[in-house]
């Protein structure tokens, strides 16, 4: 057992102690992942890597709601999920300032899901992800990672803990269920 899975195991159980042991353990990889992410993000963004690694883990290790975590993979599924959500809260409270709020549709031709996303963009695929998890979890999981934490296949499978094959296959679906969704809303 890892220390990082002994460490959640300790916050699990109550041990308020336990937080403060596990932030220097995976406080590296957060941070590693946010900042391949804020990277993708348009110049000019106010959120930094630090504050999305600390947000995230505030949300995580929130001592009135304990979560149970069944090993280090699945917290840093966990973690990606937190990311993915701050990063759609801000892309939201972005369009509310603009004048009208109102989104703008994109051409398929020019998305790449791995690369960055403009606030539209985001919130568009963030809806259509919505409606993936329902028909494919895995494959949204996936998604999430690659997305919204910037984690390359091989990463995501790792943290997801399945086959690098599966995981290509899975992201191959994405990809084009993703198109046709979002061509559907053009």
């Amino acid at each position: 057992m890892s220390d990082v899975t002994r460490i959640l195991g300790q916050i699990e159980s109550g041990d308020a102690r336990a937080a403060a042991q596990l932030l220097p353990l995976v406080y590296d990889e957060l941070r590693r992942l946010a900042a391949a992410k804020m990277v993708q993000e348009q110049p000019g963004q106010t959120l930094q890597a630090t504050a999305l690694v600390h947000e995230a883990y505030i949300r995580l290790v929130d001592t009135e709601k304990v979560q149970h975590w069944n090993s280090r993979g699945h917290f840093f599924g966990a973690a990606a999920e937190a990311m993915r959500r701050i990063l759609v809260e801000n892309a939201r409270q972005k369009q509310a300032q603009k004048a009208g709020g109102g989104l703008q549709r994109f051409s398929l031709e020019e998305i790449d899901l791995a690369h960055p996303a403009r606030a539209d963009r985001l919130l568009d695929i963030d809806e259509a992800l919505v409606r993936l998890a329902v028909e494919a979890p895995a494959v949204a999981e996936l998604v999430k990672l690659r997305v919204f934490v910037g984690m390359s296949v091989t990463e995501a499978a790792q943290v997801l803990g399945i086959s690098r094959t599966t995981a290509f296959r899975h992201w191959t679906y994405a990809r084009a269920w993703l198109r046709a969704e979002l061509a559907d809303q053009n």
